[in-house]
């Protein structure tokens, strides 16, 4: 069943401006913003109280937790950790499992990811005398060089971390490959999903990986990071915490006073997925026998944006390539297009990137330039003094606006 884009763009505040900065953070459907809106009026308080306000605020969370759970196929909802961001997120957990390392010890890291998946790394190698292999990129078409990652690997790593997305070619990783890779030599596995959670199913027992890292307003939610991980290490590590808060899995890692408004708001984009998956998905979720409920319906979402999208950066794609002096870095091969999701990165001759984005802007054309903390690759792709032109695709957007792009484009 094909979508009905009037429908859904009717759901969220895209009348303004074509918004093609969806890697930097989704649009919110009006669901999320009346239970932000609805939770401060029904249940503004802190958690833990014997208090009504407070309990619908524990009942909510439990509730929010339970719905990423399912999203994530996280075996249980006490593995979700909510946080600020992505980014603080996984310094903590950095921070955590620098604790269990010494001096010599190995990570891994690769040269497409985002910084957020890299600095917190490169900080605890520098403060606790680690080692860092890097694993590169094969330029010509941004796929992750897998014999480098072979070779970055030794008996002395401890933990790889890579992206499962890239937030700046595209390109998704095969990460059920690499946490096996990484499994073998003995190590942690960390996957950077922020750029791949909006476009594609995600199956964190599937890909087998020990820790997975998100961001809720990358998919339709408020401004909230989401970390899931194994439950024994969730448990185990020594995760820095203040001395009264409970030392027990998800809550020993949410430090402070939660976002209960903006957790609220994740649990209505959860909703939002699951009426796509109610609505459009019945013929996808066959595709998923081994779930139901819930869990089912979020994967078949998930199938339809995927199919959808697909659709729009092939468009998108040849859009640009038609263009005079266009560059477009990543996968472009229509016969791989299921091998990235709907961001593409381009430049073009005699103008930088942020003048490009800037004359879009002028035509209410919204796009992001620059590194956009990718700043590994944007280096490796010789692209580090003014980067590239980021183009990224939702669900919402349309086939008319990726002309209107494409003309604006060409009158540079």
């Amino acid at each position: 069943m094909s979508l009905n884009l009037d429908a859904i763009r009717a759901q969220f505040p895209l009348e303004q401006a074509v918004f093609f900065d969806n890697p930097a953070g989704t649009q919110v459907p009006r669901r999320v913003v009346d239970a932000v809106s609805h939770y401060y009026l029904t249940m503004n308080a802190n958690s833990g109280g014997v208090f009504s306000t407070s309990q619908r605020t524990d009942a909510m969370v439990e509730d929010a937790r339970a719905k990423v759970a399912d999203f994530l196929n996280a075996p249980s909802p006490d593995e979700v950790v909510l946080g600020p961001n992505m980014t603080t997120l996984n310094f903590s957990l950095s921070r955590a499992l620098a604790k269990t390392l010494k001096p010599g010890d190995e990570i891994v890291l690769t040269r497409m990811d985002h910084d957020a998946n890299v600095a917190p790394w490169l900080r605890i190698a520098e403060d606790h005398g680690l080692v860092v292999r890097w694993v590169d990129i094969r330029t010509a078409d941004c796929t992750l060089d897998m014999d480098s990652l072979e070779a970055a690997l030794t008996d002395r790593t401890k933990v790889v971390a890579t992206v499962h997305a890239s937030n700046a070619v595209g390109t998704i990783n095969p990460v059920e490959q690499i946490a096996q890779m990484a499994h073998a030599a003995g190590a942690l596995y960390v996957v950077d999903a922020v750029q791949s959670a909006p476009h594609i199913p995600i199956d964190v027992q599937a890909i087998g990986c020990d820790f997975l890292l998100c961001s809720a307003y990358k998919f339709f939610g408020p401004h909230i990071g989401v970390m899931w991980g194994r439950y024994d290490l969730l448990s185990s590590l020594p995760v820095y915490k203040v001395r009264p808060s409970k030392d027990k899995s998800p809550n020993r890692w949410e430090t402070g006073t939660s976002s209960y408004e903006t957790i609220a708001g994740v649990g209505a984009a959860m909703d939002y997925l699951e009426s796509i998956g109610e609505e459009y998905g019945a013929a996808h979720r066959a595709s998923y026998p081994q779930f139901s409920g819930r869990r089912q319906t979020l994967k078949a979402a998930m199938s339809v944006l995927m199919d959808y999208e697909r659709e729009l950066v092939a468009h998108l794609i040849d859009a640009i390539q038609k263009t005079p002096g266009t560059t477009i870095a990543g996968i472009t091969d229509p016969a791989r297009l299921g091998e990235r999701v709907p961001t593409v990165v381009f430049v073009k001759e005699g103008h930088t990137p942020e003048a490009i984005a800037e004359h879009l802007a002028r035509h209410n054309i919204f796009v992001w330039n620059g590194n956009y903390y990718a700043v590994e690759i944007m280096d490796r792709l010789g692209r580090g003094e003014h980067g590239m032109v980021r183009v990224g695709l939702a669900h919402y957007n349309t086939h008319a606006e990726i002309d209107q792009f494409a003309r604006v484009l060409a009158t540079l």
